[in-house]
């Protein structure tokens, strides 16, 4: 599902040179819960926005999905994170003025679905993470947990072949959390591969491996799960 292969990313700004990712191989299957950890500065969330399309490599060489991602232009980055990439962020992202199912179809106007196979879509991610009585309140109107569910709602939508899930339950309650990572956890074993970067440990057990990145490097790399 995902290769990379000796990736760098630089930032250089005035004086400063910095390397973020030294050289990183990784290679992730299909079906897969990976857990990405490591501290602030370890290259663990400039990894994540590569893998998602959303920053560029230095140098090496990214495959997702059997495609090479590598030198796409921004349109062709663009078109593949639409087609096979879900994302979930800490902040939710939801727009305020948008209803929660209008948020959730989103993400397949721009794919360029009909508008009444975009509802009955919206409809089953919603039902999917418990949200089916809540499809005409608005973001401000709902719990932060449930922002998190309309988020992964409208990360699987589309039916990625990956979801890219980038602190998804740092603003969230123990309780919350624990109900966030079941519905991943129940995701995946629908045979969603899942990527999720994370700085707590009881958050990366959920996950079935755990990556730890420090200094812009891969340290370890191994199974998790409870």
């Amino acid at each position: 599902m995902i290769e990379v292969d000796k990736v760098v990313k630089r930032y250089v700004t005035g004086e400063i040179d910095f390397t973020a990712l030294k050289g990183v191989d990784l290679a992730i299957s299909k079906g897969e819960f990976t857990a990405i950890m490591g501290p602030s500065g370890s290259g663990k969330s400039t990894f994540m926005n590569i893998l998602g399309c959303l920053d560029r490599m230095d140098s090496g060489k990214y495959i997702l999905n059997g495609q090479d991602v590598s030198h796409l232009t921004d349109n062709e980055l663009a078109r593949v994170r639409n087609k096979e990439i879900g994302f979930v962020f800490q902040a939710f992202n939801l727009l305020p003025r948008m209803t929660i199912l209008e948020n959730v179809e989103l993400p397949m106007v721009y794919a360029g679905v009909p508008q009444k196979d975009r509802r009955e879509r919206a409809l089953v991610a919603l039902k999917k993470v418990g949200l089916s009585d809540r499809v005409k309140h608005r973001p401000n109107e709902i719990s932060g947990g449930q922002k998190q569910r309309v988020a992964i709602a409208r990360a699987i939508v589309n039916q990625p072949n990956v979801i890219m899930a980038d602190e998804p339950t740092g603003n969230l309650d123990t309780k919350s959390s624990i109900e966030i990572m079941k519905i991943f956890e129940d995701l995946n074993k629908e045979g969603a591969t899942i990527i999720m970067v994370t700085h707590e440990q009881d958050i990366a057990l959920h996950a079935k491996r755990i990556v730890k990145f420090r200094d812009g490097e891969i340290i370890s790399d191994e199974k998790a799960g409870r």
